[in-house]
């Protein structure tokens, strides 16, 4: 089943031309619009489906500083203020709260991997602090057991994913910019090279600038331009359960199981980094790119089906302006939970949290989550076509660091100082045949 989301009305009509088109509904599209115009653009958002209807709904919430790669951690910090901001300043709700995040862990090298993290974050200032076995036993007493140490990162929170992209489109709309749902980007227009319109389903937009934020569409739709983006996709399940009257925490994590509190009387249960890999031909094209970072994780991935070919997002084929492209065939990416997850999710969550063996299941669904071979995203003007940029492959991450990265897109755009180095991010990485610097977290 779908994840719980708010919908939206679209805006009545599609403009004929717009200062910037950003081609994506998700939590990156959304924020990126929004602060483009903040800065008096006219904005034109379109998303193929729903806003919010794929990953950006699909997720735990995390809104996090914790074990952020170094890259991201700038990111991710900006970020955190910037989800609170987002609420004072338009009075919407997202669902975000500093409720701080705490990991607890029996595995001495998860321990250490979590100390060696925090002594760089602390020297950046980021807030973070190890627990004790005593700290962590006591923090979560709700499991019955005794931990040998954690870690709680005081100011990190968490968002709702059913509330927030929603939120930040109405207030998109309120500024007086326009959200086109069902109204796929099948391509773009060019003059003398540069970007001059973007063909959607109802019409052409005339534009000089194109942000292309599109989660896992966005391999597929930049092959159509001639521009190779490495990117693949993996399948996560996530269930609901529910927990009204429990005294759990607001977010909690362990190798074993994760959970984070809903506004509905439920909680959000994951198996942190357990995926099923549906091949594809874009998948057996890059797989080469993907194999230090597989290889890192194998453990907790395995073998899909035909989940991806059934979503068309991974194709490897051309399609034309002038008739329907993939995504208006597959609107909203929608597979499967993997049964088998959901069910070892549950064994899971009885074992070690008591109270929760008793509780009804309310839901489960599944996503595509999109990935860089180094798990970092891809956010940058695209050399070749002048007025064009990337924001992609968010590696499970975009949700929390949303409207920093949202931010950052912006700043690029319209040629204002970056939030952060914008450097890290740039899809030149990926070239020249070079190492490929894995995310460790």
């Amino acid at each position: 089943m779908p994840a719980p989301l708010r919908f939206i009305e679209s805006s009545p009509a599609l403009p004929a031309e717009a200062d910037v088109v950003v081609i994506g509904g998700g939590i990156i599209g959304a924020f990126t619009s929004y602060y483009l115009a903040q800065r008096g653009f006219k904005v034109a958002l379109v998303e193929k489906g729903v806003v919010g209807g794929e990953q950006s709904s699909r997720n735990w919430g995390w809104c996090r500083q914790q074990n952020r790669d170094e890259r991201e951690l700038p990111l991710a910090t900006k970020a955190l203020d910037l989800w609170q901001a987002f609420g004072e300043d338009t009075g919407e709700d997202t669902g975000f709260r500093r409720c701080g995040l705490f990991y607890v862990s029996n595995n001495d090298d998860e321990l250490a991997t979590w100390a060696r993290w925090g002594d760089y974050a602390r020297s950046v200032g980021v807030a973070t602090r190890m627990l004790s076995s005593e700290e962590a036993t006591r923090h979560a007493n709700f499991t019955g057991e005794r931990w040998k140490g954690g870690v709680h990162s005081q100011n990190d929170g968490i968002a709702n994913p059913g509330l927030a992209v929603p939120a930040v489109a109405r207030a998109l709309m309120r500024m007086g910019s326009t959200v086109h749902q069902a109204c796929a980007a099948r391509g773009i227009e060019t003059s003398g090279g540069a970007v001059s319109g973007v063909v959607t389903e109802r019409g052409t937009i005339r534009t000089r600038l194109v942000i292309h934020a599109g989660g896992a569409w966005a391999s597929s739709f930049m092959r159509q331009l001639g521009v190779d983006f490495p990117q693949a996709t993996v399948r996560q399940t996530i269930l609901a359960v529910g927990t009204s009257g429990l005294n759990l925490p607001d977010a909690f994590y362990t190798q074993s199981l994760s959970l984070t509190r809903r506004d509905d009387g439920c909680h959000t249960l994951a198996i942190s980094g357990r995926a099923k890999v549906d091949p594809t031909l874009q998948f057996l094209r890059y797989q080469h790119k993907f194999l230090p970072m597989f290889n890192k994780r194998w453990r907790s991935l395995s073998p899909g089906g035909l989940h991806g070919v059934r979503g068309r997002h991974e194709g490897l084929s051309r399609w034309k302006l002038d008739g329907p492209t993939p995504m208006e065939r597959v609107r909203i990416l929608d597979p499967l939970a993997d049964p088998k997850t959901v069910r070892l999710t549950l064994k899971r969550a009885a074992r070690q949290i008591p109270a929760l063996g008793s509780v009804p299941m309310v839901a489960s669904w599944a996503g595509f989550v999109d990935s860089t071979p180094d798990g970092v995203p891809v956010i940058g003007e695209i050399p070749q076509i002048p007025g064009f940029i990337l924001a992609a492959g968010f590696s499970g991450h975009g949700f929390g660091i949303g409207p920093g990265a949202g931010h950052l897109v912006a700043d690029i755009a319209s040629g204002d100082t970056p939030i952060v180095d914008p450097q890290p991010y740039r899809l030149s990485r990926f070239g020249g045949g070079g190492k490929i610097d894995v995310s460790e977290f």
